[in-house]
């Protein structure tokens, strides 16, 4: 359109091409790449310094739009260092025998997969205590092993003593241990599990769960013909020994921490595997307020309206499955929420990889830490409320450049416009504007070190393409109006009326149009008053003021003569300084009508 009006006003149509050509090229916002680039790099190294490592450039938008983070209880919430702190009978009474804690032993140590915590807790407090363990683990050979999984929450070995007797070892969560039981050791005897009995031991593991204890139940069971392939359908008819109590108190920092992310603007929501009573206890200790805690199995028997409902109103989810938790982050996500996880296990990948920032930690397993977008040197929800601050102010800077370039591309397009259509000759040269958007461009390096105001940083922030448009709609002509009085005061007050005085109106008007451009930076970057309220890093403000006096000194070179400027008279300057003024001033209260009428700036 440019070309077609240039081409019909002025007559030559190479010279009306060629400077279309290279307004297109000052639309074109070229240095988008390298700006989001440059802003995800920084914001990277900034975040690295935060103890946070990003695997994923692209993550560190959703890090800052993420305003639910669903964890799992241990580490993140408890100090995850598990420790063993009693062995009980089934009958509640201390285990003086030590037998409960010599199957335990047994299982965790028989075992050939990944050791939990509760595993290390059960080996660690043998070595420590237990040396003669040593010499009965030498009698013993194993096997075969029934590995852990979701469904059961146990796992099995099978051992033989060099007698030639065989027996299957089980520990596993309480009450799928219990529904496996038929019988149960009381004082030295086995009788047979009735409700009394099962009712009891309930109650005691129930007790000691609402003290933030995990308990683990332990069963046996003699073979006597059988010789091998085990298989789950052999973990029935058990006798239950008894039970192991774990405490992993919760963090000191946590409570703090869940705070933070709070004013920060990120709901905390526990998902975990472990019993309910337990989790419900640490959730409390830490400050999670929330009416109840649904379970797997509670979850698993909801409609989908249920469901929905279920993980909107309620912060904490017990017994999940691996599965259950990925349908609980996928339906959050279903309720236009950005939802991060935190993980660190084999059964965490799935849920990983489902949210829309996957979190985990430098000690996670192998698939957990390759499922991840982020990497925590240290597992602490301190340290990622420090790095969702740094993800929401790259994210914010990029917004910056792409909301100004976007406005001031959209502005200059119709001062562009104007000028063509009623100017006897072209507003400026070719190269006049390739070296103005060079100059601009060369500007907005500095962007990626700039700074965000707090108020900012305080909510979760998504980007917003209709926000964008309505941004260009409403910003972008305010250069235009200030372009155009620049127009009419080069062509009135300096007399740039005829072809022989376009250099002068050329040079006017390029000075003029490089500072606007410039000073828009600092206008869009804040939504208070710039320098007064808030001002940019001290790298923005260097280069911008020193491309606004490179962009004033070049009419005045020999440069500026080469590519046809013109030094322009002095009593130029206060004009310009009057328009520059007038122009801070009307975009402070186009800003401030827009955030009273949208409610957002950036």
């Amino acid at each position: 359109f440019v070309f077609m009006v240039n081409g019909f006003t002025k007559g030559d149509w190479l010279e009306a091409f060629i400077f279309a050509v290279s307004v297109a090229v000052g639309l074109t916002p070229e240095m988008l790449p390298m700006i989001v680039t440059a802003n995800l790099a920084k914001g990277a190294v900034k975040m690295s310094k935060k103890k946070v490592v990003v695997k994923d450039l692209n993550a560190i938008q959703n890090f800052g739009a993420m305003n639910i983070l669903c964890t799992d209880k241990t580490g993140t919430l408890t100090r995850d260092k598990v420790v063993l702190v009693k062995s009980i009978n089934a009958d509640g009474s201390q285990d003086l025998s030590r037998r409960i804690l010599r199957h335990a032993f047994f299982n965790s140590f028989f075992s050939t997969g990944i050791k939990n915590l509760m595993d290390k807790a059960i080996v660690e407090h043998v070595n420590e205590n237990g040396k003669a363990l040593d010499v009965v683990v030498e009698n013993y050979s194993k096997i075969d092993e029934i590995p852990f999984d979701f469904n059961r929450r146990r796992m099995s070995v099978v051992v033989e003593d060099k007698q030639g007797k065989r027996q299957i070892i089980t520990k596993g969560a309480v009450e799928e241990m219990v529904s496996i039981c038929s019988s149960c050791e009381l004082e030295g005897k086995v009788i047979p599990m009735s409700d009394d009995i099962r009712a009891k031991a309930l109650g005691i593991v129930h007790d000691m769960n609402s003290q933030g204890m995990r308990v683990l139940a332990v069963a046996q069971k003699s073979f006597l013909d059988k010789a091998g392939e085990f298989d789950v359908d052999d973990e029935n008819e058990m006798v239950l020994i008894g039970y192991l109590a774990f405490l992993d108190p919760p963090k000191e920092s946590a409570k703090d921490a869940i705070r933070q992310l709070h004013d920060a603007g990120i709901e905390v929501k526990v998902l975990s595997g472990d019993n309910d009573a337990v989790v419900s206890t640490i959730a409390a200790q830490v400050g999670i307020e929330h009416k109840g805690c649904i379970t797997g199995a509670v979850f698993e028997l909801m409609s989908s309206q249920q469901k929905r409902t279920a993980v909107k109103n309620n912060r904490v989810f017990a017994k999940l499955t691996p599965h259950q938790k990925t349908e609980v982050i996928q339906l959050l996500q279903e309720q236009d929420n950005t939802v991060g996880f935190l993980g660190d296990g084999i059964n965490d990948a799935a849920a990983l990889r489902q949210s829309d920032i996957g979190i985990s930690v430098d000690t996670a397993v192998d698939i957990a830490k390759e499922s991840a977008d982020i990497i925590l040197l240290e597992k602490d929800l301190m340290v990622l409320e420090e790095g969702v601050l740094a993800g929401r102010e790259t994210f914010g800077n990029i917004i910056k450049y792409v909301k100004m370039t976007a406005s001031s591309n959209f502005g200059n397009m119709f001062s562009v416009l104007a000028a063509s259509a009623f100017l006897p000759f072209l507003p400026m040269l070719s190269i006049h504007l390739l070296v103005q958007n060079l100059l601009y461009d060369i500007s907005q390096i500095a962007i990626p070190f700039d700074k965000m105001d707090r108020e900012f940083l305080l909510q979760p922030r998504k980007w917003d393409s209709s926000d964008l448009s309505r941004f260009m709609v409403f910003i972008g002509p305010i250069s235009s109006i200030f372009d155009i009085t620049t127009y009419l005061l080069m062509w009135f007050i300096f007399g740039c009326q005829s072809p022989e005085m376009q250099t002068l109106f050329q040079s006017g008007w390029f000075i003029e149009g490089l500072l606007s451009q410039t000073l828009i930076v600092h206008m869009i970057r804040t939504q208070k008053i710039p320098f007064f309220q808030s001002c940019a890093a001290w790298p923005l403000m260097i280069m911008t003021f020193a491309i606004m006096a490179i962009g004033i000194a070049i009419p005045f070179t020999s440069f500026g003569a080469y590519i046809g400027l013109m030094p322009l008279p002095l009593s130029y300057f206060p004009w310009l300084a009057v328009t520059l003024l007038s122009y801070c001033v009307l975009t402070q209260l186009i800003k401030n009508w827009y955030v009273r009428r949208f409610g957002k700036w950036l």
